[in-house]
């Protein structure tokens, strides 16, 4: 990678990370979308390095969180998150060998999917869910994980229907993310998917998104929560679209060709 390039990559790291500490799931959807837009670096490579950052960012926020956690809700939410984080790699490792093109689709639907689901309002539930239910959304989200490191969508959206108090909801919430990107690196390390290049990035990225979150935790901005949901899902979706449509056109002309 040539020095631009880091640096491009840096500042997209810098976004990514103000937009997880303020929204708490938005880290990985926008280091991928923009590093992916501006091609700055190997997509599976960057899923990687975003599961590190994530890991980071809950050994900052987690400590102190036990006696707010929700047990149950994660265990239960964990035991979907495995098969579905396996399921994820091996499909990342298939589409980059062989439809790169389907796979950046894929990327830009997802985002606009996900930034198109957290704009939804949602009532809460009369009762919190069943165990079955939380472990369907903990498989959506390891596929997610797996395939992107961005398995917060999927749990942001169930996790906020409950009825529960929303400290548990939050602390929970963090540590079914974390467990998700510890599952994902179980995965990819092991098999040799976590290239030279990755862990690169990742050291060269950790200081600087450590440094940000812990700045942004101890002072943060005064902007409503509405406010900043509806700023960074305009970046996803404008993000998500630059991804999406380039493809669209690469595979219309291809079949008309």
């Amino acid at each position: 990678m040539t020095g631009w390039q880091i640096a491009g990559f840096l500042l997209c790291v810098a976004i990514a990370t103000g937009a997880q500490r303020l929204t708490g799931f938005a880290l990985a959807l926008v280091l991928l979308g923009l590093t992916s837009l501006f091609d700055l670096a190997p997509l599976p490579d960057v899923a990687n390095v975003a599961t590190v950052l994530a890991l980071a960012n809950a050994a900052i926020v987690l400590p102190g969180a036990r006696k707010s956690m929700d047990w149950a809700m994660l265990r239960a939410t964990a035991l979907g998150s495995v098969f579905g984080v396996v399921g994820g790699v091996v499909l990342l490792g298939w589409l980059n060998a062989n439809v790169v093109v389907v796979l950046r689709l894929l990327l830009g639907l997802i985002i606009i999917g996900c930034a198109i689901v957290v704009l939804t309002r949602t009532e809460l539930l009369p009762r919190r869910s069943s165990n079955a239910s939380f472990r369907f959304f903990g498989l959506l989200s390891g596929l997610l994980g797996g395939l992107f490191s961005a398995s917060g969508p999927p749990l942001v959206y169930q996790f906020y229907r409950q009825p529960i108090d929303l400290d548990t909801l939050r602390d929970t919430l963090i540590a079914a993310l974390a467990t998700s990107s510890l599952l994902r690196l179980a995965v990819v390390v092991p098999s040799g998917q976590f290239s030279a290049r990755a862990l690169l990035l990742s050291a060269v990225a950790l200081p600087l998104t450590t440094g940000i979150t812990w700045w942004v935790q101890r002072h943060p901005p005064g902007w409503s929560r509405p406010a900043v949901l509806k700023l960074v899902c305009a970046l996803l979706l404008v993000t998500g679209a630059g991804l999406a449509g380039p493809a669209l056109q690469v595979m219309a002309g291809r079949l008309l060709g």
